[in-house]
């Protein structure tokens, strides 16, 4: 899918990349749009950094679990086509994030075969392909990838990255959003973003202050706001 209409670079247990693949997709679904889902690790973009110090506890295990989904997802584009990926990353981080007792699932949990396994039938593949949860052999084809999407961004970002209009198009982190708009709102949002991306020159529009995204495994429920934390740094604290 060389001449996708959109690069979307993801891991799979970044709630916020989750939120806005659930905006692109209706925007997919709205526009005709095609969708490169492509892969960006946050535990190997954060190799250099000391967890204990930067991050609150558990954000280690939790983007080694990550990892661990990529290179299923990995084996996934490798024997199944690029079109497979987005059907796996659905069927994964919707069980991450959006089902009933989200919000109790253990990093090692959603790292295992166990967990993997019916979700890869759930998304029509064979089961056989959570193999790959402990295959070290496509890391550098994981790496590689994130390197691609942090090279059109600079390296001060996080994830998603949204490659608008591949090959020539502008890429930025983002957008960040706590909610998912309403089928029309959703249009509207992204002629908005597509319109900055598309300004020659623009850069950054940026706030660290965020509600807690509308997924169960963060406790807010669908039509509720969550509580508004500062995400400086990768780390959330809440506002005072």
């Amino acid at each position: 899918m060389t001449d996708a209409d959109i690069r979307f670079y993801f891991d799979p247990v970044c709630p916020f990349a989750w939120m806005t693949s659930k905006w692109v997709r209706m925007v997919a679904a709205q526009r005709d749009y095609t969708v490169d889902w492509r892969f960006i690790s946050l535990r190997l973009i954060n190799s250099g950094i000391d967890y204990d110090s930067h991050f609150p506890a558990g954000y280690e295990e939790g983007h080694a679990s990550g990892l661990r989904l990529l290179r299923v997802a990995a084996r996934v584009r490798a024997e199944h086509g690029r079109t497979a990926v987005g059907s796996f990353y659905q069927a994964v981080s919707s069980e991450i994030f959006d089902a009933p007792g989200a919000a109790q699932l253990a990093p090692a949990t959603r790292g295992s075969r166990a967990f993997v396994e019916p979700l890869l039938a759930r998304a029509g593949l064979p089961a056989r392909l959570a193999d790959a949860l402990d295959d070290t052999r496509c890391v550098d084809e994981i790496r590689a990838e994130g390197d691609e999407g942090l090279s059109l961004t600079g390296r001060d970002v996080g994830t998603p990255i949204i490659h608008f209009s591949p090959p020539e198009g502008t890429a930025f982190f983002g957008p960040v959003i706590s909610r998912l708009p309403d089928p029309e709102d959703a249009v509207r949002l992204w002629d908005y973003v597509t319109g900055l991306a598309g300004f020659p020159g623009f850069a950054e529009l940026k706030r660290s202050l965020r509600e807690r995204p509308q997924l169960r495994s963060f406790g807010v429920d669908p039509g509720t706001a969550g509580a508004e934390e500062d995400w400086h740094a990768g780390s959330r604290k809440p506002a005072s």
